[in-house]
């Protein structure tokens, strides 16, 4: 039988479009859309023509978080088979997160525990006004373990003091107020919001913005000391010099559009 757990779209321009389709279940995670998931994840990481990676949802919910029928039966594994099986969605999250292309969720509804993970491990965050939010493991006597690290970074530690502890809900604005999302459009503006977003991020170079993701990881929360420094002038040194920094140059001395726009 095949598995549309998750639908992916590649087009032309350089445009990938990941898609969770559970909908009867609010697109909730079991462990085999982990690895669905994981494993489009990892083969779009290796495709070169895959420039930008737009995260998206079927239905009216964007991802409720774990499936409570997964939760079920991982009660009945050995210690060691849940801790492999909580190690495979902490792989996915961390892969979604380390992805050489820039990612945009696009949030058209109700986003719930492991859902928020999946927006935090996105660079761009545009959610609908009908989009809600919550961290709700608490409600379930468990902890936010595999997310926290994405959604700690997101909204900060105070807010995320307080919506780890109470699980409560809260909507598009207070996600943006905090730092979740970049954006909240109306409903029927969330399409046109994301395509313009990805004709941004497709007008700037690929390696660029790849180099770019990992030096905010490299930056984010160090010290300001000489190794840092060093680091991010030799970063700095090493795109300049490369094919893709003297196209960049060239073209803009030249007002003409860079190689990498054209299809």
């Amino acid at each position: 039988m095949t598995d549309t757990s998750v639908l992916i779209d590649i087009r032309a321009d350089g445009r990938a479009t990941v898609t969770l389709n559970r909908p009867d279940v609010h697109n909730a995670f079991d462990d085999a859309l982990i690895r669905r998931l994981t494993r489009e994840i990892e083969m779009l990481q290796r495709d070169p023509k895959v420039r930008v990676v737009v995260v998206a949802a079927a239905g009216n919910s964007f991802s409720a978080g774990a499936d409570l029928n997964w939760l079920k039966r991982a009660a009945d594994f050995t210690p060691e088979q849940n801790l492999a099986d909580v190690r495979a969605l902490a792989k996915m999250l961390k892969t979604l997160n380390r992805l050489r292309q820039p990612t945009i969720a696009a949030v058209q509804g109700p986003a719930y525990g492991g859902g928020v993970g999946l927006v935090a491990c996105c660079d761009v965050a545009v959610a609908s006004e009908k989009a809600r939010f919550s961290m709700s493991e608490v409600k379930l006597g468990l902890v936010p373990g595999t997310v926290s690290p994405y959604v700690i970074a997101a909204m900060g530690e105070r807010q995320a003091r307080r919506y780890m502890l109470t699980g409560e809900r809260f909507d598009a604005a207070e996600a943006l107020r905090i730092g979740l999302v970049h954006k909240v459009v109306a409903a029927g503006a969330l399409e046109a919001t994301v395509e313009e977003l990805v004709k941004t991020l497709l007008a700037n170079g690929p390696q660029a913005m790849s180099e770019a993701k990992e030096l905010i990881a490299e930056v984010a929360r160090r010290p300001l000391e000489d190794r840092l420094v060093d680091d991010t002038a030799a970063r700095f040194a090493r795109i300049r010099a490369s094919d893709e920094g003297r196209e960049g140059v060239k073209a803009f001395l030249e007002k003409r559009n860079p190689a990498w726009t054209k299809k």
